[in-house]
């Protein structure tokens, strides 16, 4: 086993890569732990780093790292191979903690958890395919064995082909929809082949360009895209939540519509009472108006029969009381009108008699006696 690490790895200058690889790992690893144990709010873990209100992603760190880690091998001379491995070391650590955060660079938004964090998982996965392939020695975008031929030439322009037409197939098989293959494919070319003859994805942007909505490649990019390509990726759904944790928060800018529309219909509510309140208020305008008009008109009306006698005029009086005085002169003008002329003048019915005069003595008469 040693003989073969030192055959394989220290012999043919894969020490660093292959530190890069394990730290990579291992820090992915370790990183998805920490942040499954912070969502489920453990009490004897750490929690999230902050700087007041502010939260400060893992990712900054990674940025760091992956920093230290570049200058770091590119300060280092070759000859100092444990220094080269510890800085690539580093900057796996840092290119992992990057990688885990890829759908927050790529969306701009804290989608970690969402149905878009799984493009972070999907990077993670490309980044350690790739590596691997390089570890067993597989070389991109040629052939093993091939090597440039100072002599004649004929290697050399025989590998220039070959690495064109790949380049060629892996760009058609990545616009056909097909991101795993096109990227193993730049490894193994014999997928470049398979992937680029074959019929693109439904939503690619081949398929957009060249098929008809109507047309038979479509509907067999469909069926195909139903009953081969659903149920695997149902399948690296479910090894990216066993190892990743569930991505099923609701995204953000749903949230943020969410608010929106519930803020409108907060507005929507409010204007409808302000309506309603505005409506109740003219309308009791409108009922009060029509009130002192018909008082107005009631007092004009009192005022051109007021050459009765007693009778009362209603100025600013309640209605109540003015009901009341109304009644009572209606009164005192019914016992006028009994009583005529029996009682002398000055004399207020219900009141005393007035004094009568007095009365002078008689004269004598002459047939008197004395």
């Amino acid at each position: 086993m040693i003989e073969m690490f030192d055959e394989r790895i220290v012999a043919t200058g894969r020490l660093p890569l292959l530190g890069f690889f394990v730290a990579f790992l291992i820090t992915f690893v370790l990183t998805r732990v920490n942040v499954r144990l912070i969502r489920s709010d453990a009490r004897w873990w750490f929690r999230n780093v902050t700087a007041g209100d502010l939260h400060i992603h893992h990712v900054v760190f990674g940025v760091v790292l992956m920093l230290a880690g570049g200058i770091g091998s590119l300060a280092v001379p070759d000859a100092y191979t444990g220094l080269n491995v510890s800085a690539a070391v580093v900057f796996g650590m840092g290119s992992a903690l990057v990688l885990d955060e890829f759908a927050l660079i790529l969306h701009l938004s804290d989608v970690y958890w969402t149905e878009k964090g799984r493009a972070s998982v999907d990077a993670v996965f490309v980044a350690i395919a790739v590596t691997g392939l390089l570890l067993l020695g597989i070389r991109p975008l040629g052939y093993e064995g091939i090597a440039p031929d100072p002599g004649t030439g004929i290697l050399t322009r025989v590998y220039v082909a070959s690495l064109v037409v790949n380049l060629v197939f892996a760009v058609l098989t990545l616009l056909k929809g097909k991101i795993w293959t096109g990227l193993i494919g730049l490894f193994v070319p014999a997928l470049l082949i398979v992937g680029a003859i074959r019929v693109a994805r439904p939503g690619s942007p081949w398929a957009r360009w060249r098929y008809a909505p109507d047309s038979r490649r479509y509907q067999r990019a469909v069926r195909r895209e139903k009953q081969v390509r659903r149920p695997l990726i149902r399948g690296k759904i479910w090894v990216q939540e066993f190892i990743a944790g569930r991505h099923d928060l609701i995204p953000p800018e749903l949230l943020q519509r969410r608010a929106e529309a519930a803020d409108r219909a907060r507005r929507r509510r409010l204007e409808r009472a302000e309506r309603r309140a505005a409506a109740r208020l003219a309308a009791g305008a409108e009922r009060r108006a029509e009130r002192r008009a018909a008082r107005r008109a009631e007092r004009r009306s009192a005022t051109r029969d007021g050459s009765r006698r007693g009778a009362v005029v209603p100025s600013r009086i309640p209605g109540g009381a003015a009901s009341r005085m109304r009644a009572r002169a209606a009164a005192r003008q019914a016992r006028d009108a009994r009583t005529g002329d029996d009682f002398p003048p000055g004399f207020r019915p219900g009141g005393r008699l007035p004094p009568a005069p007095p009365r002078e003595p008689a004269a004598p008469q002459p047939d008197d006696p004395p």
